[in-house]
């Protein structure tokens, strides 16, 4: 994937002075060797942390070696002060990590390291200094269970740099009444996003200078091969090129200081008629690339697709949570042959976003909406450019990223599945099945104030989000609570 940042992870022990260093150090190589083993490389830092300078010499040689991550890795008690600096001092996001206790023949004197005891000093030191880290949920573990709990670090990782490189370019405004997708400026700043909000007449202005730009052919060209037998509607390509190439080049421009960029982008109402297409598919391949583009100015949606790009790996979608299932194709093609009950389903849309790789036989087609509106009576035009097709069935994992209009951080998770059953409908659409995803509607998305659109992560990816999440400091973030499980404010009587 292009646009996501390359995680160089390494590892440095740390040691209180009063155990043996060699327990922490010998630790140290057998999680490496496990490491290297299941998952590849990491840095292993030669100096063992001990006290504050042992601390600076191990920064050196870290930043010396190029890494972009660390882990503090506890291979007995510790000390609270030097390893706490050492996660203060480091640019970059930071995992706390201990060992557990080897198997001791019955003898556990010489051999006993304490960093269970360790990691408590630590966490309360991190907080007292204000650090941010990543802690899994049990930190303790053999050198095999920590090469996991580092391997899962990674993606979150990946995330956490890249959000702090990303700058976030729209153009705007929202349509009328999309207050919804409103976007406080101050929590992209906590988490390190710059944001450059622009008009839609720069980029028509930016657009039109790219008439006969001469790498539209081989953008066409590109275009038709990914459409393959899909290509219905051949004659807006070059339009379309012409467009993409606009963003791109623009994403290139105006980085500034950063090395990442997304979009959050008008889409309607005047953009057909002005541009003379819709913009869905050059989203869908663009976000494809790695550069996601949000529809409708929607700027924490594109944030939102940023880190699930960087979680999984992959690219990702942006739709409506548009509408139910209706009874028909859910008594005839989801009841008994799926655990699901029409309230756990829903159809989640947009006029043609999401990237080829993941819809069923996409074809290029026309945005019926804007149509209606825009030229009811002839055939399409400027409603011309969208990409269709039912989603692929497969598992997902919905979420957003949101501040309130107040200017507090908060976010949700929820993971299901797309299934293998027909929409009978329009646009990049699919049913979504999210067990206790009735509750779940009412007691997050409509209690929460959220707006419609939610991320799509191709994949299970809510222990990764969730761990991001924390990481920023979120600590408002809903979930779909299982059955026996009520939210704060469910009705327990109805």
């Amino acid at each position: 994937m292009k646009n996501i940042p390359s995680v160089k992870i390494g590892i440095a022990a740390v040691s209180r002075d009063c155990f043996p260093m060699s327990l922490s150090e010998s630790r140290r190589i057998k999680v490496c060797e496990e490491y290297r083993k299941s998952y590849g490389e990491i840095y292993e830092c030669p100096t063992v942390v001990e006290n504050e300078k042992d601390m600076l010499k191990a920064l050196d040689e870290i930043n010396s070696a190029g890494c972009n991550a660390l882990v503090v890795y506890l291979g007995n008690f510790g000390p609270e002060s030097s390893e706490t600096l050492l996660a203060k001092k480091f640019d970059g996001p930071v995992m706390f990590v201990a060992a557990a206790e080897e198997p001791c023949c019955g003898e556990l004197i010489d051999s006993r390291g304490d960093a269970y005891c360790g990691m408590l000093n630590a966490s309360y030191n991190l907080a007292l200094r204000g650090v941010k880290a990543y802690i899994p949920e049990y930190p303790i573990g053999t050198p095999a269970e920590v090469a996991k709990m580092i391997s899962e670090f990674i993606p979150v990782a990946r995330a956490v740099i890249g959000l702090n490189n990303l700058k976030v370019i729209s153009f705007g405004p929202r349509p009328q009444d999309f207050l919804a997708c409103n976007a406080p400026i101050k929590q992209l700043y906590n988490m390190g996003i710059e944001i450059e909000e622009n008009s839609e007449l720069d980029l028509f202005e930016a657009f039109n200078a790219h008439a006969g730009d001469e790498r539209i052919p081989s953008v066409v060209a590109d275009m038709e091969k990914e459409l393959g037998d899909g290509n219905k509607m051949a004659g807006i390509l070059p339009r379309l090129a012409q467009y993409e190439l606009t963003l791109l080049d623009w994403a290139e421009a105006h980085k500034g200081s950063r090395e990442y960029v997304a979009f959050a982008n008008k889409c309607w109402p005047a953009f057909q008629t002005q541009f003379g297409f819709v913009p869905c598919y050059v989203n869908s391949r663009l976000t494809g690339m790695g550069i996601p583009v949000a529809c409708e100015v929607d700027i924490y949606g594109a944030v939102s697709e940023y880190v699930g790009i960087c979680v999984s790996g992959k690219p990702v979608t942006l739709l409506d949570i548009n509408n139910s299932v209706p009874s028909d194709i859910y008594s005839e093609h989801i009841e008994g042959k799926f655990p699901y009950t029409i309230k756990d389903t829903f159809m989640g849309f947009h006029c043609g976003n999401t990237p080829s790789c993941f819809i069923q036989q996409p074809e290029m087609k026309f945005q019926r909406i804007m149509k209606r509106n825009l030229e009811p009576d002839s055939e399409p035009n400027i409603s011309r450019g969208t990409i269709e097709g039912d989603i692929k069935p497969g598992e997902i994992t919905f979420f957003r990223f949101q501040s309130t209009a107040d200017a507090l951080l908060k976010g949700y998770i929820a993971e299901g599945e797309v299934l293998p059953v027909s929409t009978c409908s329009f646009g990049s659409i699919g049913i979504f099945a999210i067990n206790e995803m009735g509750r779940f509607y009412r007691h997050v998305l409509i209690e929460k104030n959220y707006p419609h659109h939610g991320a799509v992560a191709f994949g299970h990816c809510g222990k990764a989000i969730h761990s991001v999440m924390t990481y920023l400091g979120m600590t408002d973030i809903g979930f779909n609570r299982p059955k026996g499980m009520m939210y704060p404010t469910e009705n327990p009587f109805a």
